[in-house]
Order: structure tokens, then C-alpha cells, then sequence
């Protein structure tokens, strides 16, 4: 009888595209997201926690740059006693399954509905440097108002979430462009071609890699690329062209002066007329909320998902500068986006509702909080409590628990007590602030040795004697008074 081969063992490692978070990267975010939560609410905002996986019905054609529903997303299809059965999928984003949930409970939902939703979402695309298939979103929607103070109201509250987690005004902007006024360009371009107009807006999608000067061969005859490829071009003639190049270009030194000329961009068009009229409203809007062009502006060139939004859009962009991998400098970019979308819950329901909402993304906002230096990346651990007799575990343990009913982080080491010096390893390796020895003569005097960890590492890093004498590293105590020695301890007083 032949020998049964046995299974190989499975590889420890994460899929690709996915990676795993620790401690302090998970405590960052949960920090990050609980201060959003805090500004949604302020605004009068509900949380809603919807359901991971969706139909890849629900989810529809709203899936950016597929044919088919089910590319993009990680789908199934379940299979039923005949054979068939629904496909499902995990959620793509927070926008689509938003509009299945006001669709299908707007009966009992206060209209406007005003919602917040954070969590995990997937998307079945090739990873790459810092793009993972899994990552979180942090989105806030107002469904089932068609008012412009609803908009405004979005990007007062952007500034606002940006400021609370930690970027000043002077480091980000709010910018403001409406998706009418685009096709009031469309318009007074006279391209009424679908397909004509698709290609204008990709072509607009390019201003920030190639200028002024190469949307214009973009639009006419085409352009050669960095690479030497020859790109077509859209085919316009020039001065078809020239109402794209002067709504790209009319940012003004002011509002007034930005309106003035997307007015000139837009010709007659009526469509154009209301999406600057919209534009003008939000500015005052923001203005009497106290939001000046320091924090938000109105700016023809987002032109991001223009093709996905029926109005209002906005961007929030960090304007501080980092360093690449080259070493060359550039600004961080965008971390947050959203605007107008009257169309995605007529997909059930057959009406028009109106729908305005926000996407941050909270993984690149806690990057940029890294490179600025305002996030460690690493996170205090608790107060260790060494074991010097094991049969004193409960003498031990109600020291942790003194501590811990006082609001300070403890633990009792749990490991092999023997090794005493492995105890202290385990503490800086959890990056205690502390550790609290008691052995047998301890215990008989009625004291306690605190060792400063903090301390420690400033020793080995830099402290000078005199800082090392003020504040000695290991201190005797009487146990009464431990929380209030670690107390002053954290407080840096001790």
C-alpha cells in the first residue's frame, strides 16, 4: 500500500493586495475615525452600519472602468436547489449600499435622511505601492434634499474633519467646481455626441498632467507623450476647444473674479448659468459660515469624477510638501472627495432623489499625519507589573487592578517568570511607560520599585546627568502610594 502523502502545511502570508494592521496603526485609525464620528455628528448626522456584502445587482453599473457588474469586486454566486442563484459581492464602496438602504427603508427614514458610515471596503483591482484591495472609507451623505445649503454644509463639514484629526488651516484646501457648469461648456462647445463628450471629459481629466497646451492638442489632433507615443486627439476644431481652455483657466484671484469668467466660459448655456449660479450661492453660504478662501475656494480645475456627479463636486487636498521615494519634493495630494449624485437611488425606485455626500479616505490622511511628523507610529503600552514569586500572582494582580480602576493601562507579565531580565525585555518590547517590581524584601518593607522606561530610552537616547539625577530611573516607593507615583509618572512629574 502506497504511503499517503501528507498535506503540505499552508504558507503563513497575507493574499496579495491585502496586508495585516498592528497595535498602534489600528489604534491611530480608530483614534482618527472616533474624531470624524465626533464632527458628523456635531452636524446632525446618523451613523448606519450596513451590511458587508451586497447583490452585484445593487451595485450596479456604478463600478468605475468595468463592463460587467461583477469585475471589480470580489463576487459569488450562490446556487440554489435549480442551480441558480443570486451573485453577491462584497461592497465596492459606502455610496451604492446607501442607496439600496434609503430605497429600501425611505418609509421609515426622515427625509432629508442625513447619514454617516465608516468601515472596511473591497475592490478586486491590481494592487500596487500603497493601493490595497482592502481599505477603509469614511463617507457622510445627505439623501432626499436638492437644496445647495446642503452642499455647502458638506465642505464646511470636510474642513472641519480635517482640522479635528490634526491638519491646520495653511496645509489643506476645500475645493469647489460644479459638474453643470461643465456641460454648459459641453454646450456652448456645441459636442452633443455622448461619446464625443466622454472623451472631452478624460481629456479635462488630464489638465494637472498636461497643461493648458496639451488639452489643446488633446482635444484637436492629438499629442505625443513623454514616452514617444503619439495619443489621437478628440478632433475639435480650435476654436471648438477654446470654451474647455477658458473654464480650465478661470480660476480668479477672487470668488467673484473665478465666477465672473467661468460665466464668460459657459456662453448662453442655461445649464452652465445654473451650475455658476450654484457655485455663487455656496461661496456666500460658506462665507456666512465663517469659511474663507483659506480653507475653501471655488476651483475649475476638479474636474475628478465629473462623469459620476450631476452637480456640486469638491476635493480636499493637502497643500503641504513631502518628500517622494526619489527624494524629490511634491504635495501629498488629495484625501478626501465627494459632490452631488441625483441618480443612483432612481436605480430602484424609478424616481430622481437628490443626494449629496463626502468620502474620506482615512488611510492617506493618517500617512500624511506620519510625514508630518504629528503621528508616532507607536503608541504607549501598559504599566508592567513583574512576577518575582509565583506564588504571589494575587498580590500581583490586585496592583494591576488598583491601577486599572485608576484609568492607567496595566498588565501582570504573564510569561516564564524565571528569567527575570526577559521580564524587562517584554516591557520594552510592549514600549511600557513603567515597571513595578515587588520581591519578598519589597513586600516585607512595605515598598515597591518603580522603573522609569520612559526614562530609560531618554538615557540611552540623549538625558544628561543632571536630568538623569533630578529623575532617577528606578525609584522605592511605599505601595500605597503606587497609583499616584504612576500617575505623576505619565504626567511627566515624577
Amino acid at each position: 500500500m502506497a504511503k499517503q502523502k501528507k498535506a503540505p502545511r499552508p504558507k503563513a502570508e497575507t493574499p496579495k493586495g491585502f496586508r495585516d494592521y498592528f497595535g498602534t496603526e489600528v489604534t491611530e485609525r480608530t483614534e482618527m475615525l472616533q474624531g470624524i464620528a465626533a464632527v458628523y455628528h456635531r452636524y446632525g448626522f446618523d451613523a448606519l452600519e450596513s451590511s458587508g456584502v451586497e447583490t452585484v445587482q445593487a451595485l450596479g453599473k456604478f463600478l468605475p472602468d468595468v463592463d460587467r457588474p461583477n469585475e471589480g469586486v470580489f463576487a459569488w454566486q450562490e446556487t440554489d436547489d435549480d442551480g441558480n442563484g443570486d451573485w453577491l459581492a462584497l461592497r465596492y464602496d459606502l455610496t451604492a449600499p446607501l442607496a439600496r438602504v434609503y430605497a429600501q427603508h425611505r418609509n421609515d427614514l426622515p427625509t432629508p435622511y442625513r447619514r454617516y458610515a465608516m468601515g472596511p471596503v473591497w475592490r478586486n483591482e491590481k494592487p500596487g505601492p500603497g493601493r490595497y484591495r482592502q481599505f477603509y472609507q469614511c463617507d457622510a451623505d445627505t439623501v432626499g434634499t436638492g437644496s445647495v445649503a446642503a452642499d455647502a454644509e458638506i465642505c464646511a463639514m470636510l474642513s472641519d474633519c480635517l482640522e479635528e484629526v490634526g491638519i491646520p488651516r495653511g496645509d489643506y484646501l476645500v475645493r469647489v467646481n460644479n459638474r453643470k457648469v461643465l456641460n454648459g461648456v459641453l454646450e456652448a462647445m456645441g459636442v452633443a455626441d455622448e461619446g464625443q463628450q466622454a472623451d472631452v471629459l478624460r481629456t479635462i481629466d488630464k489638465f494637472d498632467k498636461v497643461g493648458e497646451a496639451g488639452v489643446r492638442e488633446l482635444l484637436g489632433k492629438g499629442r505625443l507623450d513623454a514616452s514617444g507615443a503619439y495619443i489621437d486627439g478628440v478632433g475639435l476644431a480650435a476654436e471648438q476647444a477654446e470654451p474647455v481652455i477658458a473654464f480650465l483657466t478661470s480660476k480668479g484671484a477672487t470668488a467673484a473674479d473665478t465666477l465672473a469668467n467661468l460665466r464668460a466660459a459657459i456662453g448662453d448655456s442655461a445649464v452652465g448659468a445654473e451650475g455658476v449660479d450654484e457655485l455663487e450661492q455656496i461661496a456666500a453660504l460658506l462665507e456666512a459660515g465663517g469659511y474663507g478662501s483659506d480653507r475653501i475656494e471655488i476651483d475649475p480645475s476638479v474636474v475628478r469624477g465629473l462623469g459620476y456627479y450631476t452637480g456640486p463636486v469638491f476635493e480636499a487636498e493637502l497643500t503641504f510638501e513631502i518628500l517622494d521615494e526619489k527624494g524629490r519634493k511634491r504635495q501629498f495630494g488629495s484625501v478626501a472627495g465627494g459632490g452631488r449624485y441625483d441618480d443612483l437611488v432612481a436605480r430602484f425606485t424609478g424616481q430622481k432623489v437628490p443626494a449629496v455626500g463626502v468620502s474620506i479616505g482615512v488611510d492617506r490622511l493618517l500617512a500624511a499625519l506620519r510625514e508630518k511628523g504629528r503621528m508616532s507610529g507607536e503608541s504607549e503600552g501598559p504599566v508592567v507589573v513583574t512576577v518575582m514569586d509565583r506564588d504571589r500572582m494575587a498580590d500581583y494582580q490586585a496592583m494591576v487592578a488598583e491601577l486599572r480602576q485608576a484609568g492607567i493601562r496595566a498588565e501582570v507579565y504573564l510569561g516564564n517568570p524565571k528569567n527575570f531580565g526577559n521580564q524587562l525585555k517584554y516591557a520594552d518590547k510592549r514600549n511600557s511607560p513603567a515597571a513595578v517590581i515587588e520581591g519578598a524584601d519589597e513586600k516585607d518593607r512595605g515598598v515597591v520599585q518603580v522603573k522609569d522606561l520612559i526614562l530609560g530610552k531618554k538615557i540611552a537616547e540623549n538625558a544628561t546627568l543632571e536630568e538623569w539625577k533630578e529623575r532617577p530611573s528606578q525609584a522605592e516607593i511605599p505601595r500605597d502610594q503606587l497609583v499616584q507615583h504612576i500617575q505623576k509618572l505619565l504626567k511627566g512629574d515624577s
